[in-house]
């Protein structure tokens, strides 16, 4: 694959052991906006990066970049915040997976490593898998460390797609099985979840009831019920995070 001027191979591994992956999402036009903000041209950014960091990159990479036809390493992303003196997080696209929050927060693997009590190959395995696998108080810490809100919380490490099942699950059938489960990947309140699975259970079922009573005829009140249902399932987790507050 390309990243940052270079060719990567498929089997290329990190100091891990890890692959090597791609740079979470660059927000070109952030990169030329604060370019010329400072008044400099990109042969003057290509200057810095060798001045400050010897990166070698070419006045026509970081035109690349900007254009969104070439994206820059994690290496590159450090340094080129460097040099345009803002924050890396300032030149990402909004982060949704473990590395990219930890990027936006300016942090290597084992400095987050560090803060979650664990090694950092071992941290490095879950966030290249997307699935992760910390005790509560490892979960609290990450919370933390990446200023994670509940939601980004469970998109961050893989989690929406088990959070929808349970949650479809619950409003369909008994709410109360799934305070538990939930409870063990969502990071709030036992009591908080069980009011919220409470609520949405009753809100689905106020609509299945309504919608049957919207139609005259068997069949139109079948279908109208059907959609209403699909509808809101489709956006269960986002109703349950709504219902949550948070």
């Amino acid at each position: 694959m390309f990243c940052a001027g270079r060719t990567v191979a498929s089997g290329e591994m990190d100091s891990y052991g890890g692959a090597v992956h791609p740079t979470p999402p660059f927000n070109a036009p952030a990169a030329r906006r604060l370019r010329e903000a400072l008044g400099m041209a990109p042969g003057h950014v290509a200057y810095g990066l060798a001045a400050q960091y010897g990166l070698r990159i070419p006045a026509e990479t970081v035109v690349a970049w900007e254009r969104g036809l070439a994206t820059p390493g994690e290496r590159e992303l450090t340094a080129l915040a460097g040099v345009l003196w803002c924050a890396p997080g300032e030149l990402l696209a909004a982060a949704s997976t473990l590395r990219e929050h930890r990027m936006s927060r300016e942090l290597s693997v084992d400095d987050l490593a560090r803060q979650l009590g664990m090694t950092g190959a071992s941290y490095l395995r879950m966030e290249e898998t997307g699935r992760w696998k910390g005790n509560e108080r490892q979960s609290a810490a990450l919370c933390r460390a990446l200023g994670l809100s509940p939601a980004q919380f469970l998109t961050a490490t893989g989690r929406d797609e088990e959070l929808a099942e349970m949650l479809t699950s619950a409003v369909t059938t008994r709410w109360q099985a799934y305070v538990r489960p939930v409870a063990k990947i969502v990071p709030l309140e036992r009591g908080q979840i069980q009011d919220v699975l409470e609520q949405l259970h009753a809100d689905y079922q106020a609509l299945m009831v309504s919608t049957l009573s919207w139609s005259s005829t068997g069949q139109e009140r079948s279908a109208t019920t059907g959609d209403a249902g699909r509808a809101f399932l489709a956006r269960v987790v986002d109703q349950f995070w709504r219902t949550a507050g948070v």
